[in-house]
């Protein structure tokens, strides 16, 4: 890179240049670091909240929609490291969507599928790690307030950079994945204290209605493509993209199948179900309060690795989309020294702290909560394979780095299989309508900012679709469509 400098300006590059090329060497992410933001986000306060309450209604049967759902959010991986490789830009979604099918359906995705979910998704995980901080450590100390000094401290770390944010992800997806592991082996193999007497339940109870809980399975999953929009930062993203999600799906099912049959072994089914913190009750049954402190410890770090990857990428989303007129300027705005957009980092923070500390989206509504965020997430996951398709289609000769296998096919059923969760989202009716309720506003709110943002700010047709010079420039036209050999002609004028 120096010496690229040096040929194009027959000189030596500056000190100024030298510093701001080695910033630019060194801020690259490695496989590592891929990986632990995909799965950082995923291995969260609120999945070991899940998995807990569906072992505790469907036994080991829930094991069944744990599959269903991992196999839908590996299609989703699948759609995403393709188009995430093909036009590697910040951002995510919307990038994509307005290529294919114009700026609203983009502008809409980010917003409810992302954005809205993550103020549901934060406050709610916060509150879970506050509720374990009072129970197991400190009864005397504020939930709240402890939730809000986590959330103070990683948005700190991602307003100093990607380096930190880096290096706290590695040390907080290591440390959760081997200690949940751990236990869970423990429990397996009654290596800890002695197996209670737990009443029996049959494996499958629910029958096939178990595949009913397929939404509440991904949530286990859910958000493994959160590295995507780092796409600029990480090294050979062609690879490393595609293989930390696919890895990171392989880590997380293993690591949730061994908690939660040991979950099942040592408490009983109406115990988990009824729980607010079942993993908690659960490493407490297997090594007393041994048990307990390390699963507390663990789900405070589950809470802050999910808090990093929000305060990391939600940011980075909005600056896409303020970059590329989709959202107010002042998201655009980066930090001179530490190259952060520290405005977006700043308001979404401000916004969770609203949240949490008005008990908004708390603990006590926290399934209603993630359901209605994963509905608007599945609907997000839908619109990427409809648009990989669409791109297909359009620009057929795309270089494409990483391409899904069996294409069409993970993408139709991919669909499918998503609009199923939706429609059987949850047994009781009662309840599927509040969810729905809070997805419906979410996609209400974000429809209507969208429709006056592009008809009146951005002044477009809310569904002509962006060309790929115009989003992507005409350099990366030129090298990324492949062209065909001209065919050579005679030429007629020298022929007598």
């Amino acid at each position: 890179m120096l010496d690229a400098v040096s040929l194009e300006t027959n000189r030596l590059p500056s000190k100024k240049e030298r510093r701001v090329i080695i910033m630019e060497q060194q801020k690259k992410l490695g496989f590592l670091s891929a990986f632990s933001v995909a799965v950082g986000l995923v291995v969260a306060s609120s999945t070991l909240v899940t998995l807990g309450q569906g072992m505790g209604m469907a036994g080991g049967g829930f094991i069944i929609a744990m599959v269903a759902a991992w196999f839908l959010q590996y299609f989703s991986a699948q759609s995403f490291a393709e188009l995430t490789t093909s036009l590697p830009k910040s951002g995510s979604l919307n990038v994509y969507a307005r290529m294919a099918m114009g700026p609203a359906l983009g502008i809409i995705s980010i917003l409810a599928g992302y954005v809205y979910m993550s103020f549901l998704t934060v406050p709610a995980e916060l509150s879970v790690a506050g509720a374990v901080f009072n129970g197991v450590f400190a009864p005397e100390f504020s939930p709240a307030l402890f939730a809000f000094v986590l959330l103070a401290i990683f948005t700190i770390a991602n307003l100093l950079g990607v380096d930190v944010f880096a290096k706290l992800q590695i040390f907080l997806t290591i440390t959760m994945i081997v200690s949940i592991s751990i236990l869970g082996i423990i429990g397996l193999t009654n290596a800890g204290l002695p197996v209670p007497a737990v009443p029996d339940m049959p494996f499958n109870p629910m029958g096939l209605s178990v595949l009913g809980l397929t939404a509440l399975a991904i949530w286990l999953y859910i958000g493994i493509e959160f590295v995507c929009p780092l796409v600029e930062e990480i090294d050979r993203p062609e690879k490393n993209i595609p293989l930390a999600m696919t890895l990171g799906l392989l880590v997380i099912i293993v690591v949730n199948i061994l908690y939660g049959f040991a979950s099942i072994k040592y408490v009983a089914a109406n115990a988990l179900a009824a729980s607010d913190t079942p993993h908690v009750i659960v490493a407490q049954a297997i090594l007393g309060r041994g048990g307990e402190i390390w699963i507390g410890l663990v789900s405070i770090l589950a809470t802050a690795s999910s808090v990093n990857t929000f305060i990391a990428v939600i940011p980075r989303m909005l600056y896409s989309m303020a970059k590329d007129g989709e959202a107010p300027k002042i998201f655009t705005m980066i930090h001179p020294r530490f190259r952060t957009p520290w405005v977006g980092i700043l308001i979404v923070f401000a916004i969770y702290s609203m949240l949490l500390l008005l008990g908004i989206a708390g603990i006590e509504q926290i399934m209603i909560l993630i359901l209605s965020a994963a509905t608007c997430w599945l609907l997000a996951y839908v619109l990427t394979h409809i648009v990989v398709i669409v791109l297909r289609y359009k620009y057929p000769t795309l270089k494409r780095p990483y391409k899904t296998p069996l294409y069409p096919l993970p993408q139709i059923l991919g669909s499918a299989g998503m609009i199923y969760a939706i429609w059987a989202i949850w047994p009781d009716v009662v309840t599927k309508m509040e969810i729905y309720k809070y997805a419906g506003v979410a996609l209400l709110v974000c429809v209507i900012y969208t429709v006056v943002w592009v008809k009146f700010v951005m002044k477009k047709n809310l569904f002509e679709p962006i060309s790929l010079e115009e989003e992507m420039g005409a350099e990366f036209v030129r090298e990324a469509l492949k062209q065909e050999a001209p065919v050579k002609r005679l030429n007629t004028s020298t022929v007598s």
